[in-house]
C-alpha cells in the first residue's frame, strides 16, 4: 500500500545524529576533575609507527574533551598493558596520572581496594 504523500508544512521529526567530531582539550590543570584516563596505542601521525598516548577525559562547557599526550613509541612499552582508569569526575587528573603510573606495571588487582570502595557491587 502506498503511503499519501506528505502535506505542505508538515515536518518530520528528525533525530540528530551522534557527531565522530571529537572535542579536544588543549590545556589541563592538574586539580581539575577528570571523567577518565586511557593509556592506549596508535597510529602516530603522519603514519611513522605506533606510538603510546595517554588520553584524559574532562569537561570543557559541558561536553567531555579529550587531551592526549604523545608518550613516545610503542616499543618503550614494551609488555606494559594499555589502560583505562574511570573516574566520573570523582578523582583529579594528577590522581588519575599517579594511577596510571602504578597501575602501568601491576599485574595483580584489586578493584575494590583500588577504587576504595567497602564494598563491591557486581551487576549481572
Amino acid at each position: 500500500m502506498k503511503q499519501p504523500p506528505q502535506e505542505r508544512g508538515m515536518m518530520e521529526e528528525i533525530t540528530p545524529k551522534k557527531s565522530n567530531i571529537e572535542i579536544v582539550a588543549t590545556t589541563i590543570i592538574g586539580s581539575e576533575k577528570a571523567y577518565g584516563l586511557t593509556e592506549i596505542n596508535e597510529q602516530s601521525p603522519g603514519s611513522k609507527g605506533f606510538h603510546r598516548y595517554q588520553v584524559i577525559q574532562v569537561n570543557r562547557d559541558g561536553h567531555l574533551a579529550n587531551f592526549r599526550r604523545d608518550m613516545g613509541p610503542v616499543s618503550n612499552f614494551k609488555g606494559v598493558k594499555q589502560l583505562r582508569i574511570p573516574s566520573l569526575f570523582e578523582h583529579t587528573v594528577d590522581e588519575l596520572m599517579d594511577m596510571a603510573v602504578e597501575l602501568r606495571n601491576e599485574t595483580e588487582i584489586d578493584i575494590k581496594d583500588w577504587l576504595k570502595l567497602d564494598k563491591l557491587k557486581l551487576v549481572s
